[in-house]
């Protein structure tokens, strides 16, 4: 071997320990915003650290933990160079999944991989999630930036993420509360919220052949703009509907559409009946489904349809209910109504017609 020969090094291999300490650095101060009381130590240990002695006011404590990503979108905000906002999506898609069951969520821990670290990229996304966090009431306490070049382009990247909640064990929601002739509540979505990318950005770009730049007078702004609106975080709403009314279930609209997650928690033998005559659909469903000329049942199946959470309430605890969303600003209305089905068989569907 030459004498002149240069070894091999983890920075010749393109990983850039020093900018990985200096995205670090950066985040801290987004971290320290989500703190909550029960949370031990910094960033930056191997492990983030929560006193569950914080605990022993429940009787029963049972502790729900859920973990997602946000798929597809991450890709529209590497194009736009927009990295403050995925973060809140990737928090709405965790914690809104833990207080379905009616937990409280607590803390989450993040993944972030990138083809190279871009340490003040790697900071906005922090601070995205640290102000999801913020809005979800819960801690972030820690998490991993991990660079893989040669596996991802430099400006690649990709989040994860995983929660932990806690619900005491009598006040747990779910299928076995539901009864015949309750209520069921739509919550408005912000937009498209975190899935179904792959759908829209095969109509807007393979098949409309659009830019992100493009002006859609539909939105009011571009098309990017409109595409990468935040996801809506209702963990506090639906913990404060908790405390303020009775309620026998929730059901977070993620991937798979409205009807098929609300199927998700009704119980043998009954049906949930969904009127789309309720509400009208936000301006960017109609837009993708002429763009790619995508059938309803295709959509449904495949969006939200302006619905980002739903919740099954007794009849008598409606109105209630809905004053409780309205005073927080949450756009409600009562969208359906528990049936029994004669065949035993369970499910959601959607009737009728949008409105508008």
């Amino acid at each position: 071997m030459s004498e002149t020969t240069t070894g091999a090094s983890y920075a010749a291999a393109g990983v850039d320990i020093e900018a990985g300490d200096r995205a670090v650095e950066l985040m801290k101060e987004w971290v320290r915003k989500t703190r909550r009381p029960e949370v031990l130590g910094g960033l930056g240990g191997f492990a983030g650290l929560f006193d569950a002695s914080a605990l022993k006011r429940y009787e029963r404590p049972l502790l729900a933990s859920a973990t997602d990503g946000v798929g597809t979108k991450v890709d529209l905000a590497r194009k736009m160079g927009v990295y403050d906002t995925i973060g809140r999506d990737l928090v709405g898609m965790v914690v809104d999944d833990l207080v379905v069951c009616g937990a409280e969520p607590l803390f989450m821990t993040d993944y972030i991989c990138v083809g190279k670290v871009h340490p003040e990229r790697v900071a906005a996304i922090v601070k995205g999630i640290a102000e999801g966090c913020v809005l979800a009431g819960c801690a972030l306490v820690g998490g991993e930036t991990a660079e893989h070049p040669g596996l991802l382009g430099e400006d690649d990247f990709d989040v994860a993420g995983a929660g932990t909640g806690v619900v005491e064990a009598d006040r747990l929601l779910g299928a076995d509360r539901i009864r015949t002739g309750d209520a069921v509540i739509a919550m408005a979505s912000s937009g498209l919220h975190s899935n179904g990318y792959s759908l829209v950005r095969h109509v807007v770009f393979d098949r409309a052949g659009w830019s992100l730049e493009r002006e859609v007078p539909e939105f009011g702004r571009t098309l990017g703009e409109e595409l990468l609106e935040p996801t809506k975080i209702y963990s506090l709403d639906c913990l404060a509907l908790t405390r303020t009314t009775e309620v026998h279930a929730f059901s977070h609209i993620t991937g798979g559409g409205l009807a098929a997650n609300l199927a998700r928690v009704i119980p043998d033998g009954l049906h949930a009946t969904v009127d789309r005559s309720t509400w009208t659909p936000g301006a960017v469903f109609d837009v993708i489904g002429t763009a790619g000329r995508v059938e309803r049942l295709e959509l449904e199946k495949t969006l939200n349809m302006g619905v980002g959470m739903m919740a099954v309430v007794p009849a008598e605890s409606a109105d209630a209910a809905l004053t409780t969303l309205a005073d927080r600003g949450v756009d409600a209305w009562i969208a359906g109504e528990i049936t029994e089905r004669a065949d035993h068989s369970t499910g959601a569907a959607l009737t009728g017609d949008y409105a508008g």
